[in-house]
């Protein structure tokens, strides 16, 4: 029997999620201290490093991960990690991303560690970002919601000044259909506007709230975007 066409376009990302992940890795030089991100394609970053080691290649590198779920993946395979109060400057940081315009902009926090992966993403002299060619869009919103993290405390009043912002808003919830509780605590609330005109204007709003505690949408980080797909891989820069 020949596998689903909804099979053989899921095993099509998964290839080129890893084929954008192995690139990545290409820039890690021995000795560095490396930012190691959260989701599907940021495993195959952490599978790949793994792989090098076994060769006997990249022992001195260490990690800083950006959740306990990367921490124990990487742990699982024997990379050693390290913390950003240890190495508060990281040489790189290679992740994933929900969406990216063409302004290598992104949307990030889909795996609900957007807080860390900023503050690893800030760190870094350099901060890759791996993608399938999925996650490539015109305009930031168009194809995902931008997630919102906020302190329990008085989350409903943050959601009323979000939609107050025009969102549609949705408070994302774990497996058993409690609130979803991001690494340090916080709810996370996804939050729909439709395609922004504005990134940048939607981010000071958000950054000036109280109660607020970070958002997905990355600006100005991206040093470079390494997409995969049909076509083959691609390395993109900005400006």
């Amino acid at each position: 029997m020949s596998p689903s066409p909804e099979k053989g376009a899921a095993n099509d990302i998964d290839r080129h999620k890893r084929e954008a992940a192995e690139r990545a890795v290409e820039s890690i030089q021995p000795g560095m201290v490396v930012g190691l991100g959260t989701g599907s394609t940021a495993a195959f970053v952490v599978h790949r490093l793994a792989a090098l080691r076994g060769e006997g290649k990249l022992l001195d590198v260490k990690g800083v991960p950006t959740s306990r779920r990367t921490a124990v993946l990487a742990e699982s395979l024997g990379i050693p990690l390290t913390t950003l109060e240890a190495h508060p400057v990281l040489d790189v940081c290679i992740d994933g991303a929900d969406e990216v315009d063409p302004e290598l902009r992104l949307i990030k926090g889909g795996g609900g560690a957007l807080l860390r992966e900023k503050i690893v993403a800030q760190a870094s002299r350099r901060v890759i970002i791996v993608v399938d060619e999925g996650k490539l869009s015109p305009r930031l919103g168009t194809r995902w919601a931008v997630p919102v993290e906020v302190l329990p405390f008085g989350w409903r009043s943050q959601a009323l000044y979000l939609e107050g912002l025009g969102a549609r808003v949705t408070q994302r919830l774990g497996p058993e259909g409690s609130p979803f509780v991001t690494d340090q605590g916080h709810f996370i609330l996804d939050c729909a506007w439709g395609a922004l005109e504005h990134p940048e204007a939607l981010a000071a709003r958000l950054q000036a709230r109280a109660g607020i505690v970070e958002h997905g949408l990355f600006l100005g980080l991206t040093s470079e975007l390494i997409v995969a797909g049909s076509r083959g891989v691609e390395v993109r820069r900005p400006g």
